[in-house]
């Protein structure tokens, strides 16, 4: 290096690295992260850091010496470099630049695997940062440490560099794979990693697989010219003695499943033997991945069939791996009453799952409503290799098995894909087991026994409800079983059987199962063990949403229970009761506005809102919560109204604060964006629930200005913020227009950028793609509103509506927004449109024929009608398909003055075309006869 450092600078620099990792001495960590922070202002900051990181030795007359002391010196200075690539690449000199470029590939090669990992990061920082062709050479560097042709390179850089390219690869696989300078970096990396894996040093030859494996669920062209030499390989590793080889042969197999099916077809009978071994195995994570193998197989449409020879041997392993292992029992600890113990804040760390709520086709809000299924998968975001996490120094890596995806849930979950490909089959063979198992005194396999039968309730339902009125009685009593473990089970194997029990009509069986169930699982919901009382309260949910309903007549002591539970839970059971209280507001709706049943619960819920402090993470289940319980109660809500909204606007005028402190000040933290999503969220339902006039007073009084904040908020650079304030303009425009006619302008303007698919990035197409859903349905919503004042915004809306609907790569959600929106604008917009009309009659009728039929459907269609009377002659080619829609649209259930409307603009439409076409009556007869038929009866045609 040409550069060289002033010895006094590193010495000082050396120091502050290693005191600010240092957890005794929290003075001098406070001092060296001072000193570190001013630090960052000097030009040669990086390329001091650089040399510390690339010096396997300290440089003499430099304080720290200790080659412990060193390495914590050299991982801070590579933590440090890496968040300043990261926060401005840009801004690093050339110069700077070129010194980094040269010591990580010294950092891959270094003796500590720490520190190889290390320099994977900044390789693959800068790679993420700059994009790969600002540093051409790095991968034909990595090759040659890889390939070590002349055996020039030691074991520790072939595996640092194999692992510099595997992090690569698993954030760059879309780059990878495009043209550049006509040709794809993939065609020559992949032969490459495939002879990787006949290196002698094993963490090679899983970590090439680990790379490959980034691109086998990938159709890409590449990875079809080296299949058949893949598969080959995958074999032949199959036999690995290292586990990690074998865990990611494993993972390639379940991922191929996906990609080419046909390819592992042939083998299925060998593949059942392999994969059986693996699940067999004592390393946890491989068994794991073998036993994804069967989740993949079974969910795979044309492959799952291929299964049924073997069924006898692979049912009787998932059954077998289903029971807790000793290990698992002394992790889950014993059976305790800890239901006075506070929660400790690492177990506080909910993960908030919202419903993520959208707005349909229909206007109403979708959400995916994810029943805990009791071994779902929790995917979580952890920290790369190497980096350094203070919350979890502590942490001994012993984590609860019930808080993880492991071999037991995974088999269970194959167990639940098996019953619904095969039905009766699996059931049937697993009923030795239950019978043997179910009263089992060895809990860990009455538990199992009841977990198989959870297991298989959905796919199995029909050959089971024999059995049910024998099984529920004995699974209601296993709800008092001295173990909380299989208490917990229980009430998750009861709640996949309440749809049985709730569809019950005789007086007496309802009185025998329904009412028996629910009891019990509502009592559990106090048992003394918090999780027992987490498992019932999460039955109760999935109770809620199975009844429907059926749970009116019980309203009352439900929610006596659920204020109960309120006075005894501690936090994080607090999460899961909120879900309990709005699934019965979504299901019973309006009922909830009794007096005596509001009454009941609404004191309960204002208790805790007056209690949770704005930053608490609690606020994000209560405001979800709440909005739920707006929509329920409509105007009956109207006491709790002000004091709730005007909170959901401070909260977000606090939040949008504090994102841009954080902007411009280094130390301020970015606020959590859930707040912004459940605040607008609650304010959506509060414009909705109220009577317009009220809720137009809460708008028109809000401070800070109501749409200034929602203008902020729809510019956020989170998706998920956007999503919501975009619904909340559709719910505007529907329920305060006169409050948002001032500020039309502004927000249209910037919603019809919103639709721009040019926008959209490839790795966050599925969020965005939200974004856009709520941006079309809010669009139409405002059309429908505003009229003839959205004339300057037609052309571009109709341009952009036309790319969506028109685009096969746009989820069938957002085209039917859009679709519907595009419609609407024919109401007043027609002359403006009708020129335009060949461009999307086709797709808008195609599409249209998928929609439900709503409201929103019968004004989109009119407005298309009034486009059409404009320009009858320009859908010649779509005529047929047009008719044939008017002669199947199903318009029972609408109400009127809207279904009457639609009536005539149809037959208005009818009309033109009627006096048009000569031999009218002969073009009709081109119809389907139903649709002939269809067309004469309604329109008198």
């Amino acid at each position: 290096m040409s550069w060289q450092p002033n010895q006094e600078s590193l010495g000082t620099l050396a120091t502050c690295l290693r005191d600010s990792l240092s957890g005794f001495n929290k003075t001098a960590q406070k001092q060296a992260e001072i000193m570190l922070t001013q630090a960052k202002a000097s030009p040669d900051i990086n390329n001091y850091l650089a040399f510390i990181f690339s010096s396997a030795t300290p440089a003499p007359g430099t304080p720290v010496q200790q080659p412990t002391e060193w390495h914590v010196v050299r991982s801070a200075a590579a933590i440090m470099l890496k968040n300043n690539i990261k926060s401005n690449l840009k801004g690093i000199p050339e110069s700077s630049l070129q010194l980094i470029k040269l010591a990580i590939p010294l950092g891959i090669q270094d003796t500590n695997s720490q520190i190889r990992s290390f320099a994977g990061n900044l390789a693959t920082e800068i790679v993420r940062c700059g994009g790969l062709y600002s540093w051409p050479e790095l991968l034909e560097v990595l090759l040659k440490m890889i390939g070590n042709e002349g055996n020039q390179y030691s074991n520790e850089a072939q595996e640092g560099a194999m692992a510099a390219m595997a992090k690569i690869c698993e954030d760059n696989t879309k780059v990878l794979e495009r043209e550049q300078n006509g040709q794809r970096p993939l065609n020559i990396l992949l032969p490459k990693f495939i002879e990787a894996t006949k290196s002698p040093l094993p963490k090679v030859r899983a970590l090439a697989l680990k790379a490959i494996n980034e691109f086998t669920p990938r159709k890409s062209q590449a990875m079809l010219n080296v299949i058949d030499t893949l598969l080959q390989h995958l074999f032949y590793l199959s036999e690995d003695k290292y586990p990690d080889v074998r865990r990611e042969v494993c993972r390639a197999f379940v991922r191929l499943v996906e990609t080419r099916p046909d390819k592992l077809l042939p083998h299925i009978g060998g593949l059942v033997d392999y994969i059986l071994t693996q699940q067999k195995s004592d390393d946890e994570e491989l068994a794991t991945e073998a036993a994804e193998f069967w989740l993949a197989v079974g969910e795979h449409d044309n492959l799952w069939q291929a299964l049924d020879p073997y069924l006898g041997k692979i049912i009787p392993v998932l059954l077998e791996c289903m029971v807790y292992s000793p290990e698992d029992i002394a992790l889950l600890g014993g059976a305790s009453d800890d239901e006075d113990e506070e929660d400790r804040e690492e177990d506080i760390k909910p993960k908030f799952a919202k419903k993520n709520l959208k707005r349909g086709a229909a206007g109403a809000e979708e959400g995916e409503s994810q029943e805990d299924n009791g071994y779902e998968k929790m995917a979580e975001e952890g920290l790369e290799e190497g980096e350094i996490d203070d919350e979890d120094e502590d942490d001994d890596g012993d984590e609860n098995p019930d808080e993880k995806w492991t071999l037991r849930k995974c088999s269970a979950a194959a167990l639940d894909v098996f019953a619904g490909d095969f039905g009766g089959k699996v059931f049937h063979s697993i009923l030795p087991y239950l019978q043997t198992n179910l009263k089992h005194e060895d809990w860990p396999r009455r538990e199992a026994a009841v977990l198989a039968l959870g297991a298989v309730a959905d796919g199995c339902m029909g050959v089971v409800v024999p059995h049910l009125p024998e099984l529920v009685p004995y699974l209601i009593s296993l709800l008092e079983d001295p173990e909380p473990v299989v208490r917990i089970i229980t009430c998750w194997t009861l709640s996949r059987y309440s749809s049985w029990a709730a569809s019950l009509t005789d007086g007496a069986q309802k009185q025998s199962y329904f009412e028996p169930l629910m009891e019990g699982i509502l009592r559990r919901m106090l048992d003394k063990n918090k999780k027992v009382q987490e498992a019932g309260a999460s039955a109760m949910a999935t109770l809620e949403e199975k009844a429907g309903k059926q749970l009116e007549p019980y309203c009352g002591p439900i929610i006596q229970q659920f204020v109960l539970c309120f006075s005894k839970y501690k936090d994080k059971n607090r999460w899961v009761l909120y879900d309990c209280v709005q699934t019965l507001a979504e299901h019973i709706g309006p009922v909830l506005a009794r007096p005596e049943l509001a009454g009941q619960l609404m004191p309960t819920i204002i208790d805790r809102w007056q209690r949770v402090p704005d930053q608490s993470r609690e606020m994000f289940p209560l405001l979800e919560c709440l909005s739920y319980i707006a929509m329920a109660l409509g105007d009956a809500f109207t006491p709790y109204a002000e004091p709730i909204f005007n909170r959901c606007v401070n909260i977000i005028h606090q939040n949008l604060e504090q994102s841009m402190h954080a902007k411009t000040n280094a130390n301020f933290d970015q606020p959590d964006k859930d707040f912004l999503v459940t605040s607008l969220d609650l304010l959506s339902a509060i414009i909705q629930a109220l009577d317009n006039t009220k809720a137009a007073e809460l708008v028109t009084r809000s401070q800070p200005a109501f749409f200034e904040l929602l203008s902020f908020c729809m510019e956020d650079p989170s998706d998920e913020v956007q999503q919501s304030a975009y619904a909340l303009v559709g719910d505007c425009s529907k329920y305060v227009p006169e409050q948002l006619r001032p500020f039309i302008h502004k927000i249209f303007t910037m919603l019809v950028k919103k639709l721009d698919l040019d926008d959209i990035l490839d790795e966050e197409i599925d969020s965005s793609f939200s974004v856009v859903n709520n941006a079309c349905w809010s669009a139409g919503e405002v059309a429908m509103q505003f009229k003839e004042e959205m004339a300057p915004f037609v052309p571009e809306l109709l341009r952009r509506f036309v790319e969506i609907i028109s685009n096969p790569g746009v989820p069938g959600g957002v085209v039917e927004n859009a679709a519907i929106a595009l419609g609407r604008l024919g109401l007043f917009h027609a002359a403006i449109i009708a020129p335009h009309l060949p461009k999307f009659a086709h797709e808008f009728l195609t599409v249209m024929d998928e929609v439900d039929t709503s409201e929103e459907k019968a004004t989109a269609f009119r407005g298309f009608c009034n486009v059409v009377a404009q320009n009858p002659q320009s859908i010649e080619n779509v005529l047929l398909a047009f008719f044939s829609s008017i002669a199947r649209y199903q318009d029972l259930k609408l109400r009127n003055p809207i279904k009457q409307e639609l009536h005539e603009a149809f037959l208005s439409v009818l009309k033109i075309y009627q006096q048009l076409i000569p031999g009218f009556v002969d073009f009709l007869n081109k119809l389907p006869p139903q649709d002939q038929q269809a067309l004469k009866t309604t329109y008198g045609l």
